[in-house]
């Protein structure tokens, strides 16, 4: 099945569409009909062949490819957000209400506009809605969303020096966990292990695979260990990367701290939770960080792209 992949937003989820008899190529613009109604797409991947069943049916064929016009009506569009945007930020404060408005959206045919807003719990904005509708005279949507969403939308650089991932190519949140923090042996300060939306870093997820490969071959801390050169001792540190290993082991009664490769080394590796060295307010900030994560997703709050 012949195919191309269309996004709405920078980063956003890519949609599937039939190109029909259209010579389409890589970032030109599109006009298709989704769920939300008429949109402007941008192309992210050329027409292509997938299974079938990769594809959510009914597959929608695009309309046209953008015309000038089209792309004349998008860009008043993003002008008329900004001031749908300002308007809303009035209405709120009005209504007195506990929202933090992130951003504004209309759909490229005018027939509704979304705004994207986080709270803490549920807001009652049925009047806001409804005094909104009343300026803008079209549908109205009012979407809460979680924080990561919000930096999404947002952006940031990262505690890397560079642009946030989520704001440039992440289309889609991975799931991340503080089990991923502890197999890279990074520390668990809440502080260097969370990002700018306040939760677990995404980049967690990244290299976690390649993490558990390379520690599946590598002795626990505390295990004991044989050496190449018949030596017992046990393990004092490991360096995952390098796949190095040091070992306290004894020789003319003295204990020695040597260094070996894994393949220098027999031993059967045991499955246990090492120690950490992580301080109780550190454990105290980690659990309310787990709870933050778990909170978000028993709210099922509204995602960008649905």
């Amino acid at each position: 099945m012949k195919v191309i992949g269309v996004r709405f937003r920078t980063a956003g989820k890519i949609y599937y569409f039939d190109p029909r008899e259209f010579t389409i190529k890589r970032d030109d613009h599109v006009i298709v009909e989704t769920a939300r109604g008429i949109e402007f797409g941008t192309v992210v991947m050329p027409p292509r062949d997938i299974e079938e069943t990769k594809v959510v049916q009914p597959l929608k064929p695009v309309l046209r490819l953008a015309s000038q016009k089209d792309m004349e009506q998008e860009a008043t569009n993003r002008k008329k957000e900004k001031e749908a945007f300002r308007i809303c930020l009035e209405k709120i404060k009005k209504h007195n209400l506990e929202m933090k408005l992130i951003d504004a959206e209309y759909t490229f045919d005018n027939n509704k506009v979304l705004f994207y807003f986080t709270a803490d719990g549920r807001i009652d904005f049925r009047e806001l809605v409804k005094d909104l509708a009343a300026v803008f005279k079209t549908r109205i949507e009012l979407r809460q969303i979680g924080v990561r969403d919000e930096t999404k939308i947002v952006g940031g650089i990262g505690i890397c020096g560079r642009p946030l991932c989520c704001h440039t190519y992440l289309s889609e949140f991975a799931p991340v966990s503080i089990k991923m923090a502890k197999e890279q042996n990074l520390s668990l300060n809440p502080t260097k292990i969370s990002g700018v939306c306040g939760r677990l870093m995404c980049c967690l997820n990244n290299e976690e695979e390649i993490y558990e490969e390379l520690n599946r071959k590598l002795p626990n801390v505390g295990d004991y260990v044989t050496t190449e050169d018949g030596l017992k001792g046990e393990v004092h540190s490991v360096n995952i990367l390098r796949q190095l290993v040091k070992v306290l082991v004894e020789v003319n009664d003295e204990k020695e701290l040597k260094e070996y490769r894994v393949e220098q080394l027999r031993f059967k590796r045991r499955h246990k939770n090492k120690k950490d060295h992580t301080s109780t307010e550190e454990l105290k900030e980690l659990k309310e960080l787990e709870k933050l994560e778990k909170k978000e997703k028993k709210e099922q709050l509204s995602k960008l792209d649905e």
